[in-house]
């Protein structure tokens, strides 16, 4: 599946429930640019999962948990890591494999620590201020598994 979705900022209730409705892995890699909304989306998709609205981005903490209507989403920000041994550190494989929802913030950061099954969502942004949002299945042949 790819889908090609453009959105205003005020249409993010919807966009979140239309991506929850259609995934197929409950890990989404979110690419796209500083302030193309990758937060601003991952914000709306917990709070469409039964979670508040305080939701923040992990770029210090690199994840943060939020506990939502029968579930977890655990939220990643590894902008700031130095190497993917960090994320190995922290566990992040325990994490990939818990059952829960992963959303990631640069993935690219540790591209060989992914799971195979993934949801590729790039965010990008148009010349009148509309979010562009492509989403696709991904089997990533080159991504850690599980022993």
């Amino acid at each position: 599946m790819i889908e090609k979705i453009q959105f205003r900022l005020n249409e993010l209730p919807k966009i979140a429930q239309t991506i929850l409705n259609n995934v197929q892995s409950k890990t989404l890699l979110f690419y796209g640019e500083m302030g193309t909304g990758k937060t601003t989306l991952i914000s709306a998709i917990v709070t469409e999962l039964g979670g508040n609205n305080s939701t923040s981005s992990p770029t210090f903490s690199i994840v943060n948990e939020y506990d939502v209507t029968k579930d977890t989403v655990y939220h990643f920000d590894f902008y700031r890591l130095k190497n993917q041994n960090e994320a190995l550190d922290m566990g992040v494989e325990d994490y990939f494999y818990s059952g829960s929802w992963n959303l990631i913030e640069w993935p690219d950061k540790i591209v060989n620590l992914l799971p195979e099954n993934v949801t590729v969502l790039e965010l990008s942004l148009a010349e009148d201020g509309c979010r562009i949002l492509k989403i696709s299945e991904k089997k990533l042949s080159n991504g850690w598994s599980k022993k």
